[in-house]
């Protein structure tokens, strides 16, 4: 499963449509979503070879639908575990046991309830393997040192400008050598040069599309000039490692922690080994109070003092490191053609376990938007989008993040107190949502300086004082929990709770619901009819089938599935236009199987049309189109449904992008439109010779400052 270097030179005017560098969770994430939809796409890392450590614990419920949807989630579940209880120890006696998943279970709208361990190199590793079912393989030792765009997309500072300037030049001499128009287009994208290439290799590359998703240390946040504001703690620091205990020195069934006065210790099973677990600690010190380099030796020390263990019960340690607390956001996560995502754009505290998973996020917010606009469906203005809606999540995680490590921090200053203070219900990532987004169709536009959702939220504020450059919470500002500050100043709602007389609003994540497949009489669920990279119009009451006709006739094959929504009790008549026969369903429905078995989601999967029926009421309950219905009834309709039906647009990221009464297809059609163009009778060409234009998520944010 390890990742091959790629081999063989580029000529100077090929360019792939998306560059991603670095080959972590978040560009494996990103660079599968792109492969799925036919995108052209490249995926470098300065590594030699794969790393090992195991780092981030694994994915959250929000992320595991994320992996769900590519596909790999069931081969994540196997190689990983269920997150254990936890028995905490003082003066190495046990002193309490918590579970903090013992009182939840999956949900009609959501089927994972918890995070699952899994090691991090276990995961890439499941990531890379579907990344190479698509014939994309990661290129090991390929480390970025240049970048140069060209004037339409513009670098807040032409950094790399050494050998990509020369790069660069080189280009545009050859593309104005051929005199065509195709070859200056092409000679307009962003020029990534690489160091010391080996034969066989190109020295540098050009791509429509960058993504730097290279950590923390980003080369191309770096080479973009982008600043990285926040704080790092010198006095909050911890050692870490994978380490091997002797057979039967501690129940592997536990996730043990011993919190002392004088320091801690924390050992955590690490899955699918036999003696293998995650090491964290406080530090030795020295003399003056300094912490030391993690050592096996000092590791070994450590777990004799504070847990009672013969230090030689630790056979093994590698893969050791300092952690020290960072907390930092990049200034912007776009500079023209290259965006940054995951720990390139912001880390957070270890606390809640977010980091890893807020970069999958990312990836899967950002990789149809890059798709649509590759694809020439989109208009270049739709990624825009893509840093208006993930910089103040990213704002937001960053201030849950530093509150959890305080409240864990001050947990075990007392006897019981453990790691479990972390663990709340927004870690789970399905509350996220983008309420305040211009994709959010059904919202109160910001003309005024205001949201929606501020001014009924009882406890929306703002510190102006204390705020990130870009107008979004400085990583040391307060702010509600569940409140961001748009870049306008407006206070933004972040994944407010619904109640069921509500439904999801624009913005929120689509909720999940059990159901039946209308043609076969199989099992099935709505996210299972998300999945894949489409946008989903989910029609509810009779009335919406002459949006769902128009809907599958006009985008049928082309980024768009339809399906009803039937109720238990429903006539259901005869097929719609965008239904499928039985027949038809039944074949559809084992193709896809064996696509999700064998890695084949992409942009050919899954039906155009389908039909669901409700049998439970749960996709009613969820999308509040039961309580609209007896509403309608109260006030003189018919008790057999909402007068008019309901339409959910959902978006390939499983966000709610319009939800509308059905006799407003106007609505629905110009929403698809600026998410897919006109259709089949779109004149749009791909997205290979168009210039697009600058950014302007950045302007705006300096028109609003300066008055």
């Amino acid at each position: 499963m390890d990742a091959d270097r790629g081999a063989g030179t580029v000529t100077s005017t090929e360019v792939t449509d998306v560059l991603v560098v670095g080959a972590g969770p978040t560009g494996l994430v990103l660079a599968c979503d792109l492969a799925r939809r036919g995108i052209a796409v490249r995926i470098v890392d300065r590594s030699p070879a794969p790393p090992r450590t195991s780092r981030a614990k694994g994915p959250n419920p929000r992320s595991l639908e994320i992996l769900d949807d590519l596909g790999v989630a069931e081969a994540v579940l196997a190689a990983g575990s269920a997150p254990l209880p936890m028995l905490k120890y003082r003066d190495r006696a046990p002193v309490a046991r918590a579970d903090p998943w013992a009182g939840s279970a999956p949900s009609p709208d959501a089927a994972y309830d918890r995070a699952w361990l899994v090691a991090q190199w276990r995961l890439e590793e499941i990531l890379r393997a579907r990344l190479a079912g698509y014939g994309v393989r990661v290129e090991l030792g390929r480390e970025v040192v240049g970048l140069t765009q060209s004037p339409d997309a513009p670098t807040e500072a032409e950094a790399g400008a050494g050998a990509g300037a020369e790069a660069e030049a080189e280009a545009e001499a050859e593309a104005e050598a051929e005199g065509g128009p195709e070859a200056d287009a092409e000679a307009s994208r962003v020029v990534v040069t690489f160091a010391g290439g080996r034969r066989g290799e190109e020295a540098a590359l050009r791509a429509r599309y960058v993504v730097g998703c290279d950590g923390a240390h980003s080369s191309v946040r770096k080479l973009l000039g982008i600043g990285f504001e926040g704080t790092t703690r010198e006095d909050q620091v911890m050692v870490c490692g994978d380490v091997e205990l002797a057979e039967d020195a501690l129940d592997r069934g536990l996730w043990h922690q011993w919190f002392d006065e004088d320091g801690a210790v924390m050992l955590c099973p690490i899955p699918g080994t036999r003696t293998g677990w995650w090491f964290q600690a406080g530090p030795e010190r020295d003399g003056r109070g300094r912490p030391l380099a993690p050592t096996a030796d000092g590791f070994r020390r450590l777990l004799a003092h504070h847990t009672g263990l013969p230090g030689q019960a630790l056979t093994r340690a590698e893969l050791l490191s300092t952690y020290r607390v960072n907390v930092r956001m990049a200034d912007r996560f776009r500079a023209g053609r290259v965006f940054l995502a995951g720990d390139a754009a912001h880390v957070h505290a270890i606390a809640g376990g977010l980091g890893m998973n807020t970069g999958i996020q990312d990836a899967f917010n950002l990789g149809w938007k890059l798709g649509e606009v590759l694809a020439g469906r989109a208009d270049p203005e739709l990624l825009d989008t893509y840093e208006e809606e993930r910089l103040p999540v990213a704002a937001r995680t960053l201030d849950l993040t530093s509150e959890r490590l305080r409240a864990t921090l001050e947990a075990i200053r007392r006897p019981g107190g453990g790691l479990d203070s972390a663990i709340t219900a927004d870690t789970t990532g399905l509350g996220v949502g983008y309420r305040w987004s211009s994709l959010a169709a059904d919202r109160t536009h910001l003309d005024a300086g205001t949201h929606p959702d501020a001014s009924s939220h009882p406890d929306a504020h703002t510190h102006p004082d204390r705020t990130h450059p870009t107008g979004a919470p400085h990583p040391d500002a307060r702010t509600h929990p569940t409140t961001v500050t748009h870049p306008t100043g407006a206070p933004l709602t972040v994944g407010a709770p619904l109640t069921a007389d509500e439904g999801p609003q624009a913005g929120d994540r689509a909720p999940d619901a059990p159901c039946t497949d209308a043609a076969t009489g199989a099992g099935t669920r709505l996210h299972r009819v998300f999945a894949g990279p489409r946008t989903t119009v989910l029609g509810f009451g009779p009335e919406s089938a002459a949006v769902l006709d128009e809907a599958a006739a006009t985008y049928g094959g082309t980024g768009v599935r339809t399906c009803r929504v039937y109720a238990a009790d429903e006539d259901r008549g005869e097929n719609r236009a965008g239904e499928q026969s039985q027949e038809q369903s039944q074949e559809q429905g084992e193709e896809q199987s064996a696509d999700r078995r064998e890695g084949r989601t992409g942009a050919e999967a899954g039906p155009p049309g389908c039909a669901v029926i409700d049998a439970e009421g749960h996709a009613a309950a969820a999308y509040g189109t039961g309580a609209s219905a007896r509403a309608e009834a109260s006030a003189g309709g018919t008790a057999s449904g909402a007068r008019t039906g309901t339409i959910v647009v959902v978006r390939p990221d499983h966000h709610v992008g319009l939800r509308v009464p059905a006799d407003d297809a106007r609505s629905v059609r110009e929403y698809l439109r600026r998410l897919h163009g006109t259709g089949h009778s779109a004149a749009r060409p791909p997205e290979q010779s168009s210039e697009r234009s600058p950014d302007r998520f950045p302007d705006m944010v300096d028109a609003v400052r300066k008055g």
